[in-house]
């Protein structure tokens, strides 16, 4: 089929090579980072991988967000590994985000458990995992421990900050909070806040993973996560990920083994793909991740006139923003909203709606034309930039 051809195609793509996760440490105690619902949390361990080469002006640095599954590893192999990163396609020698030119991190978000500190990590207090202990947290929070280490790296602007999806939630953060670290902004796919819709998808979720006898009001810890629950979690996330276009050109009526079986396992190709999806997310997901992360999404809203851009502060920082026609996750609509909102403070803003049947994975699999229009930004940007 079309998209596994272009999905074989992205993980044969040459990229960074062999890379290792690193962890910076930070907020020892009394120095907590203080958190968007008002409690404290320290210390803080944040994973993260770079690609590419820092120059001596330390001026041509992008950092990539990630998305709600997704982690610091965005490119290149770890040792062993004969899958890359999730952005493979997107980011080496030549690429859209070019390592020949630009010194590229991407690093775990706050509550994940991919090497950051989330419900997973131990608790000093206790010695044990903090489970639901873990205090709430927000998108603003990912992105003030993000700049700590952008702080810790030396780096005082960055060329640009990237990302889809959750990724691009971070991104409209880091204008709201750090205008003055960013020269640019490219968030993709992407909204200022979740609609009703989307915040119901969230909480079927986590109701799932809450309906788990085995999530144990959250201290599954050493004794197996809720793996069924978070499986129909992510299940239920990977039918809103596509469109009704592409389900039907990947699975359309397909039989798994060409006859009906008269039972309830699976008859149809779709449900052997979700079923394999969602067994596969619970080995390198943690389930109070899930449902800490898809809070702090629903909690998202930078909607408001003030929100994004406060009267008084001044944002220099250019836009790329970036949606695809059949994503009904977050719809097209919703990314013309964040232009909308940019263009009436006269933010410099290039808008552009790709013609995708994808969905909302689109931004995941259609590299060659977001390539071309983000090589073109960055290009601007930079040149821009050492003019000024």
């Amino acid at each position: 089929m079309q998209l596994e051809a272009k999905e074989k195609n992205i993980s044969s793509s040459n990229g960074p090579g062999e890379v290792k996760t690193r962890r910076y440490t930070f907020a020892e105690p009394p120095n907590q980072v203080k958190l968007g619902s008002g409690k404290v949390l320290g210390p803080i361990a944040i994973a993260y991988e770079t690609y590419g080469n820092l120059n001596k002006k330390k001026d041509n640095a992008i950092l990539i967000l990630h998305a709600l599954s997704g982690d610091s590893h965005a490119a290149g192999w770890h040792k062993g590994d004969d899958k890359p990163g999730w952005w493979h396609s997107m980011i080496g020698p030549g690429k859209a985000f070019d390592t020949d030119r630009h010194y590229i991190i991407c690093s775990n978000v706050l509550g994940g458990c991919m090497g950051t500190t989330g419900p997973s990590s131990k608790d000093p207090h206790t010695g044990k995992p903090y489970a639901l202990d873990f205090p709430i947290i927000t998108i603003g929070d990912m992105v003030d421990v993000q700049k700590l280490l952008i702080d810790s790296l030396g780096i005082k602007k960055l060329l640009s900050v990237a990302g889809g999806s959750m990724g691009g939630m971070q991104v409209l953060q880091w204008a709201a909070s750090y205008p003055e670290k960013i020269l640019s902004a490219i968030p993709i796919a992407t909204g200022l806040k979740h609609s009703p819709q989307q915040i119901a998808f969230n909480e079927v979720g986590r109701q799932a993973i809450m309906a788990d006898p085995g999530w144990n009001n959250g201290d599954y810890y050493g004794a197996g996560q809720p793996e069924r629950g978070l499986a129909l979690a992510r299940m239920i996330g990977h039918i809103t990920y596509m469109s009704d276009e592409s389900m039907e050109a990947k699975f359309s009526r397909r039989l798994k083994n060409g006859n009906y079986n008269f039972s309830f396992n699976p008859d149809f190709e779709v449900e052997g793909y979700l079923h394999y999806k969602g067994d596969g997310f619970v080995k390198r997901f943690d389930a109070n991740s899930y449902l800490y992360i898809t809070k702090a999404i629903d909690y998202f809203d930078l909607s408001g006139d003030e929100d994004l851009i406060p009267s008084g502060k001044r944002i220099d920082a250019k836009f790329l923003v970036i949606s695809f026609k059949s994503d009904w996750l977050y719809p097209p609509y919703q990314s013309r909203e964040i232009v909308k909102l940019l263009k009436k403070r006269q933010i410099d803003t290039t808008y552009c709606e790709i013609d995708s049947s994808y969905g909302h994975d689109a931004f995941l699999i259609e590299i060659e034309e977001q390539e071309h229009l983000v090589k073109h930004f960055l290009r601007k940007v930079y040149e821009s930039g050492s003019e000024a």
